[in-house]
């Protein structure tokens, strides 16, 4: 079986091939897919793609009439597939598990780094400049943290903070009944968090669930933690808030419009998203490059299920990790 390879850095190729077996051949493209670049899938049986892939109707139709069959997703999210479109054409597996600890470590330490000011620390004492001043924090115990989202990411991030000492409120469509922390309403999860933390799925139900109309329902100098996906915050309303004062700090590894920015050096270039390119210059924002899920342990890990799943497709004409397209 030939497999295309979409948006590829080196460390795909790397983990990839150690998990290649005779039967299958990769081809790998460091272009991300889109209605330009889908005629590369042609003469393929199956495509490889990662979050920032587009893989709406106009993609999915070409897909079909190259006589592609698998979509693999090297990713837990399937925000960037039409699915409704997919269903009964074109059948799509992803990566549910690969490795919630390496996302619920990264959001735990976006958190210390931003209320410890470490990153202000770093740079001021690379110059040999150990003042203390405007470098003061404050305890984690005994705040309370909202976690929107319980499932295996938000519910190891939301075990971290009860062993800080945190009270920690939850919100969820499907409260995990074995978890022994305490679900609430989204607003009032709003209205008494310190601090909140968004562990959810994008759809039309969590799009922008943080905007002007969420952030005022909550309190004065919250920090908004986002390692899920970008769009489930308004970006310009953020910014605004975060010039008001009324949000103490964001940190975010990902970004609603970060699809042409993220996963490249772009060090030469100006950016010319002036919303994100304001909120780099906040002294309150730490932005990462989408990485809370870039440990080996991850990446080898979605590597081996994603081989397993391409295999398991060709081999029974079905997955157990593919996506139930729903035809509504």
């Amino acid at each position: 079986m030939k497999i295309a390879f979409f948006d590829s850095k080196s460390y795909d190729i790397d983990s990839f091939n150690k998990f290649k077996s005779d039967n299958l051949k990769f081809k790998f493209f460091e272009t991300k897919l889109n209605p330009d670049t889908v005629s590369l899938a042609n003469g393929y049986d199956g495509i490889c793609v990662f979050v920032n892939d587009t893989v709406n109707s106009e993609v999915i139709d070409k897909l079909v009439s190259y006589g592609v069959k698998l979509i693999a997703l090297r990713c837990a999210g399937f925000n960037n597939v039409d699915l409704k479109h997919a269903y009964g054409k074109i059948n799509v597996v992803r990566v549910p598990d690969y490795s919630p600890y390496a996302v619920a470590e990264h959001t735990l330490a976006l958190l210390l780094t931003s209320v410890r000011n470490i990153h202000k620390a770093y740079i001021r004492t690379k110059s040999f400049n150990f003042a203390l001043t405007g470098l003061m924090g404050f305890d984690l115990h005994g705040k309370t943290i909202g976690v929107i989202g319980t499932g295996k990411i938000g519910s190891i991030f939301a075990g971290f903070c009860k062993g800080l000492g945190m009270r920690v409120l939850a919100y969820d469509k499907f409260p995990n009944k074995n978890l022994d922390i305490e679900y609430t309403e989204l607003n009032k999860l709003f209205e008494a968090s310190d601090i909140i933390s968004l562990h959810c799925p994008l759809n039309e139900e969590s799009y922008h669930m943080i905007s002007k109309n969420s952030i005022d329902k909550m309190k004065n100098g919250v920090i908004i933690l986002n390692t899920s996906r970008g769009a489930l915050i308004n970006s310009e309303d953020l910014l605004e808030e975060i010039r008001s004062g009324k949000i103490g700090g964001a940190c975010l590894d990902v970004y609603e419009e970060e699809s042409e920015l993220f996963f490249e050096d772009n060090s030469d270039m100006i950016i010319k998203d002036d919303t994100l390119a304001l909120l780099m210059t906040m002294p309150n924002v730490i932005v990462t490059s989408h990485q809370a899920f870039f440990t080996k342990e991850a990446v080898s890990n979605i590597a081996s299920t994603t081989v397993n799943n391409i295999n398991e497709f060709f081999e029974n004409g079905s997955c157990d990790n593919e996506i139930k397209n729903c035809p509504k």
